[in-house]
C-alpha cells in the first residue's frame, strides 16, 4: 500500500467515524486503566457488565484497595483470568498511591511500572485517556495491518512500529480506534466482511470475496 493508498485508507474511515471512542465504559484515567486491565482476554461487553458495579462503588484507588481481594473477585468473576487480575490491581492501586498522589501517571516508563501494565495497555492510556497518538496493537488491529498490507509485521511491536511510520500524522490519534473496530466489525477473522468494507478496493487481501 502506497503512501496515497494510506491516506485514502484513512480518510475513508475517518468518513464513516469523524470521532471514534473506545467500546469501554468509563468517566476517568483511573476507570478506564482498570477497565483495560480487564479486558485482556475478554471482550469490551463483559468488562462493562462487571465494571457498571464495581465503579458504583469503587472507582479511586483507595476505594478499590478498601474492596480488598475476595470482595473485589466477587465484582469481576465473570471476566477471565480474574484471580490474577484482581491481585495486579490492587497492587497497581496501592502502587498509585504511594508514588503518584493517587493519580494516573501519563508517561510511558510509570505505567508499564504498573502490575498487569504492559506495552499495550500503557499505549491504551496513552491514546484514550491523554491523547498522545500511540497505537495499541491487539489480534484485530495485528490482522488488520498484516491482511490490508497497511503495516505488515511479524509481531505486535513490529506493526505498532510499522504503523507509526505508515499512518499519516493526521490521522494518528484516532488510527488506533478505527483500526480495532474495522477489525472487530468488518475485517474480521473468518470471512471478513468484504463487501461491506469501505477499503476493499485498496486492501492488498488476496482472499477478499
Amino acid at each position: 500500500m502506497n503512501e496515497q493508498q494510506r491516506q485514502q485508507f484513512f480518510l475513508r474511515l475517518q468518513s464513516a467515524n469523524p470521532a471514534p471512542i473506545t467500546e469501554l465504559s468509563y468517566q476517568t484515567p483511573f476507570e478506564l486503566l482498570i477497565a483495560v486491565m480487564l479486558s485482556a482476554q475478554a471482550t469490551d461487553k463483559s468488562v462493562n457488565k462487571a465494571t457498571i458495579s464495581l465503579f458504583a462503588i469503587a472507582n479511586t484507588p483507595a476505594a478499590m484497595l478498601a474492596l480488598g481481594e475476595e470482595q473485589l473477585k466477587a465484582y469481576i468473576r465473570t471476566i477471565g483470568l480474574f484471580n490474577t487480575k484482581a491481585r495486579n490491581i490492587l497492587k497497581t492501586c496501592a502502587l498509585l498511591i504511594a508514588e503518584h498522589n493517587g493519580a494516573v501517571p501519563n508517561n510511558r516508563q510509570s505505567l508499564e511500572a504498573l502490575p498487569g501494565v504492559g506495552r499495550k495497555t500503557a499505549n491504551v492510556m496513552l491514546n484514550t485517556a491523554f491523547g498522545e497518538p500511540t497505537i495499541a496493537v491487539d489480534t484485530h488491529i495485528f490482522r488488520v495491518a498484516n491482511r490490508t498490507g497497511l503495516a505488515p509485521g511479524k509481531t505486535p511491536l513490529a506493526v505498532e512500529q510499522a504503523l507509526l511510520q505508515q499512518v499519516p500524522v493526521e490521522f494518528q490519534k484516532d488510527a488506533h480506534h478505527w483500526l480495532i473496530l474495522h477489525g472487530r466489525y468488518i475485517c474480521v477473522a473468518r470471512r471478513p466482511h468484504c463487501a461491506q468494507c469501505p477499503v476493499a478496493n485498496l486492501c492488498e487481501f488476496p482472499d477478499k470475496t
